[in-house]
C-alpha cells in the first residue's frame, strides 16, 4: 500500500512541474484522489458488490469532479492532470503510464452493446477536452490533441488532431511533447483546398462566358 502511494506521488512530481512536495500532492491533487477511490470501487465491482462500488465512485465524482466507472480497467501509473470534467466509461480499458487532462471523455456512442468504450494502450496522452468515443482501440504512445474527437482507431506512435480526429504524425517522427496550440487543423486544410478549387472553377467559368460573348456578339448595324 505504502509502496504504491509513494509511486503515485513520484508520478505526479514527474508529470506536473507545479507540484512542490509530497504533502501538497497528497492533500490537493483531485486526480490522485479519484484514482484512489476508483481502486477501492473497482475491488467491490469485481466482487459483484455493484451498488457499493457505484456509491464510492459517485462520492468521488462529487468531491473531485472526475467520474470513473468502477467497471473500467485501468493499468498502472495513470495520471489525471487537473481532472475536472473527466469521464471514464464502464468498459473502458486504459494501459500503463497514461495521461489525461481536464475535460476528457472516454465514452460510448449510444449504439454499441457489450464493449462500448475505448481501449487505450500504454503511454497514451489525451489532451484537454478531447473525446474518444466508442469501442475503438488507441495504440501505444499515441498523443491526442486538445478538443479532438476520436471516432476511429488510431495506430501506435501517432498524433491525432481535429474534429473528427485524423492522424497528423505517424511512425518515424518523434513527438516528445504535443503543442496544444500550434497543431495542424485538417478541417481548415480541407476548407482551404475547397476554396482554392472554387476560385479556380469560377475563373474558368468567367473565361468561358467571356469567350461565348465574343463569339456571339452581334455585328453593329
Amino acid at each position: 500500500m505504502f509502496r504504491r502511494l509513494k509511486e503515485d506521488i513520484a508520478l505526479v512530481k514527474e508529470k506536473d512541474p507545479a507540484a512542490k512536495n509530497g504533502l501538497e500532492i497528497l492533500f490537493t491533487y483531485s486526480g490522485l484522489k479519484a484514482v484512489w477511490s476508483y481502486r477501492v470501487a473497482h475491488w467491490f465491482y469485481r466482487h459483484k458488490q455493484f451498488t457499493i462500488a457505484r456509491i464510492i465512485s459517485q462520492r468521488a465524482r462529487n468531491k473531485t469532479g472526475i467520474e470513473i466507472h468502477p467497471g473500467a480497467q485501468i493499468g498502472s501509473r495513470l495520471f489525471i492532470d487537473h481532472g475536472m470534467g473527466v469521464v471514464i466509461g464502464e468498459t473502458t480499458i486504459i494501459g500503463d503510464d497514461c495521461l489525461l487532462y481536464q475535460g476528457v471523455t472516454l465514452g460510448g456512442t449510444g449504439k454499441d452493446k457489450g464493449k462500448r468504450h475505448p481501449t487505450l494502450g500504454n503511454n497514451v496522452m489525451v489532451g484537454a477536452g478531447a473525446k474518444v468515443l466508442g469501442p475503438i482501440e488507441i495504440g501505444d504512445n499515441v498523443k491526442i490533441a486538445a478538443n479532438a474527437v476520436v471516432l476511429k482507431p488510431i495506430p501506435a506512435n501517432c498524433t491525432a488532431v481535429g474534429v473528427p480526429a485524423r492522424v497528423a504524425v505517424r511512425d518515424g517522427v518523434k513527438v516528445d511533447q504535443l503543442d496544444h496550440v500550434h497543431y495542424p487543423d485538417p478541417t481548415m486544410q480541407d476548407i482551404t483546398e475547397l476554396r482554392t478549387g472554387m476560385d479556380k472553377l469560377r475563373h474558368e467559368v468567367d473565361f468561358l462566358e467571356h469567350q461565348y460573348e465574343l463569339e456571339h456578339e452581334r455585328p453593329a448595324e
